[in-house]
C-alpha cells in the first residue's frame, strides 16, 4: 500500500535561526582548499598555539589512570572549582566560594544556552548588543525570548547608551548580555562602565550576563564585572580557558554568580549534559595556576601579529582604533566599499585570504571587517603580500 507523502516540519524555533555563519563559510573555504586555493584564514578566533606543557602532561598522565574514565559530577570536580576561585582571587581580586558560586561549563557557548533557559520564559525580553556575538541572538531565539537590541556605535566608543536603554520597555526585560573587552570591536572594559551596568540591572531587576573571555589578551589590566560591589546579587560572569590558555578545543569554561543563580542554572545544565572528562578538568586546574610569564609570552606573540594585522588594515584602507584589546582587529571599511560582506568575499576570492565581515555581528557592523590574530606571523605576512598583489592588479 502506497503511503501518503510525509509532512514533517521542524519546530518553529529551528525556522527562527540560521546555520552559524562560520559553519557555512568554512565549508566554502574547505571546498576552495580542496581545489588547491591554499586559503589563509584570518577569520576564526581559535588560538593556534599549544597550551602550557604542564597542562598537556597532566592530561596524558591522568588519562592513563583507570579510575578517571567514568561519569563526573555535574558541578565539576572540587579541584577545578577551587582552581577557578584561586584564579579569580589572584588576577581579579574577586573572592568566590568554590562550592556555591562557581559552575564549570563545557565552553562559554554552552553557558549562554543554560543562562537563557534558566532565566527566560517565552516572550520575555532580552537585551542583546549590536554589534555583538551572534550566539546571544540565536540562543535567545531558541529560548523564544523577545530580543531588544541595544546599539553600540563607534561615535559612542562602542559603549551602551544608557539614556537610550532607559527608554526601552524595561519592565518586560529580564536579561542583558554584555561583553568587555568587547568582541568584535576590541573596546576595553572599565570599572566605571561596570558600575553603571550593575546599577542599571539592580534598578530594573534585570540580570546582567557578562561574557569575559578576552580580558587577558593584549590587556595589562584584566577586569571582572564581579569587582563591582553588589554585582553578584544581579550578575553572572562567564570566563573561559579557550583564548587565555590556548585551550579552545578542550571546551573548559565557567560561570560565577550568587548561589541561587548557580542553582537555577545547574537545574538546566544537569538535564542536558553529564559532566566533563576528569583528566581534562585536572589539566584545566593546572592551566589556571600558570605564572604571569605565561600571559606575557603569549601577548608578545599576539603583539607581533597585531602589528601585521594593522598593516593589512592599512593596505585595505580601513580605519581602526589602536587601543583595541583582545584577539582581533576591527576596522572601518573605506567609503567606496559597498559592504563588509562584498569586501570580505573579494579578499577571499581574489587574494585567497579569509577575513570576517562585520555584518554577521549585527547591522552596526555593516561597515566593518574583523581580522583574527590566530594565524602565525608568517601566514599573516603572506596574507598581507597577497592583498598587496590584489590591490596592484586593480591599478
Amino acid at each position: 500500500m502506497k503511503s501518503d507523502k510525509l509532512q514533517i516540519t521542524p519546530a518553529e524555533r529551528v525556522l527562527e535561526i540560521q546555520e552559524y555563519y562560520f559553519s557555512k563559510k568554512l565549508k566554502e573555504v574547505a571546498q576552495l582548499n580542496a581545489k588547491g586555493a591554499d586559503i589563509i584564514s584570518l577569520g576564526i578566533g581559535g588560538p593556534d598555539r599549544m597550551p602550557h606543557q604542564d597542562v598537556i602532561d597532566t592530561l596524558c598522565d591522568e588519562a592513563r589512570k583507570p579510575g578517571n574514565h567514568s561519569y563526573q559530577p555535574y558541578v565539576g570536580i572540587p579541584e577545578l572549582r577551587q582552581a577557578f576561585a584561586d584564579w579569580y582571587n589572584r588576577w581579579y581580586g574577586v573572592q568566590l566560594n568554590p562550592a556555591t558560586e562557581i559552575q564549570p561549563l563545557i565552553g562559554s557557548k554552552e553557558g549562554i544556552l543554560h543562562i537563557s533557559l534558566a532565566f527566560l520564559n517565552p516572550g520575555d525580553g532580552v537585551l542583546v548588543p549590536n554589534p555583538g556575538y551572534p550566539t546571544y541572538t540565536s540562543v535567545s531565539r531558541l529560548a523564544q525570548a523577545e530580543i531588544f537590541t541595544y546599539d553600540l556605535t563607534e561615535e559612542n566608543g562602542w559603549l551602551p547608551d544608557f539614556d537610550a536603554l532607559e527608554r526601552l520597555p524595561l519592565n518586560r526585560i529580564k536579561l542583558m548580555w554584555i561583553n568587555y573587552p568587547h568582541m568584535p570591536t576590541g573596546t576595553s572594559a572599565s570599572l566605571e562602565l561596570f558600575k553603571k551596568i550593575v546599577d542599571f540591572g539592580r534598578r530594573h531587576n534585570i540580570v546582567i550576563a557578562h561574557d569575559n573571555p578576552y580580558s587577558f589578551i593584549l590587556n595589562d589590566k584584566p577586569l571582572s564585572l564581579l569587582q563591582v560591589e553588589g554585582a553578584k546579587d544581579i550578575a553572572i560572569e562567564m570566563n573561559s580557558l579557550s583564548k587565555s590558555h590556548n585551550m579552545a578545543g578542550w571546551r573548559v569554561a565557567m560561570l560565577a554568580s550568587n548561589p541561587t543563580f548557580i542553582n537555577w542554572i545547574l537545574k538546566v545544565k544537569s538535564n542536558i549534559d553529564s559532566g566533563q572528562f576528569r583528566p581534562v578538568m585536572l589539566a584545566a586546574a593546572k592551566a589556571l595556576k600558570v605564572e604571569a610569564d605565561w600571559y606575557k609570552s603569549l601577548n608578545e606573540i599576539y603583539a607581533q601579529r597585531r602589528a601585521v594585522a594593522e598593516r593589512i588594515m592599512a593596505e585595505l584602507k580601513c580605519e581602526f582604533d589602536p587601543s583595541q584589546k583582545g584577539l582581533f582587529l576591527w576596522g572601518r571599511i573605506p567609503e567606496d566599499a559597498q559592504s563588509s560582506e562584498m569586501l570580505a568575499d573579494k579578499i577571499l576570492y581574489e587574494a585567497r585570504v579569509f577575513i570576517t565581515p562585520g555584518f554577521i555581528f549585527g547591522s552596526n557592523g555593516n561597515r566593518y571587517i574583523r581580522i583574527s590574530l590566530c594565524a602565525t606571523e608568517e601566514n599573516m605576512l603572506r596574507a598581507l603580500e597577497r592583498i598587496k598583489e590584489m590591490n596592484n592588479q586593480k591599478q
